[in-house]
């Protein structure tokens, strides 16, 4: 059997986008892996986003499916992306995420694998902030939730400004949004998806089967 693992996202300029692919990369590598890539719905009106001058950016990945909360059962593992808020995943993730209370219902993703990486505006704009907040919500569904060990030492560097935290990998926009991820970024992305879908892997390969247990009130 194939390890799934689904890369589930929301970019508005692209960053996210390219941060994702870099992930997919990664896990790709993993024998036995399939790797499915989706987005979120988009919630800004169409007029908003041709003024915002995100339209011609979000048309270079049209093509990539819109995820439904309900697929997130079918996965080994849930890689997250998602663009920083004021220190918070998007709204439109967060609108995504609130439809997913039959999943929590059923315990369908208890023993699952998540991460989650992002992106911010700034330096210090909030990344590490978005990407714990974001762990919140998948330790109430029960995932089993992996970052990015420094065994990457790329977070490490310091000849360049960089993203990348221990708690999953990320990338600096700018302020006008013109700057694109970084090879070191999307190296560190790489990695991750690399490491999250061979942790997924593992109790495949092992036989081993996660345990769902119901406690009565």
């Amino acid at each position: 059997m194939s390890t799934k693992v689904q890369i589930v996202f929301y970019s508005m300029y692209g960053h996210i986008h390219r941060m994702a692919e870099a992930v997919a990369e990664g896990a790709r590598e993993v024998p036995g892996v399939e790797v499915s890539l989706l987005q979120v719905p988009e919630l800004v009106p169409p007029e908003v986003l041709e003024k915002s001058g995100a339209t011609a950016a979000k048309a270079a990945f049209a093509h990539v499916p819109v995820a439904r909360p309900e697929q997130l059962a079918e996965a080994d593992a849930v890689i997250f992306g998602t663009g920083t808020r004021f220190g918070m995943m998007t709204s439109q993730m967060r609108n995504f995420l609130d439809q997913t209370g039959g999943l929590w219902t059923r315990g369908a993703l208890i023993g699952k694998v998540g991460s989650v990486f992002t992106s911010s505006a700034t330096q210090h704009g909030g990344q590490e902030s978005t990407l714990l907040s974001f762990h919140t919500t998948l330790l109430h569904h029960g995932f089993v939730v992996v970052g990015v060990p420094y065994a990457d030492a790329r977070q490490m560097t310091l000849s360049e400004i960089s993203g990348g935290t221990p708690y999953g990998a990320s990338t600096i926009t700018g302020g006008d949004g013109s700057r694109l991820p970084s090879e070191n970024e999307l190296a560190i992305a790489r990695f991750q998806g690399r490491h999250v879908a061979g942790i997924a892997a593992r109790p495949k390969a092992g036989g081993l089967r996660w345990m769902r247990v119901r406690c009565a009130p």
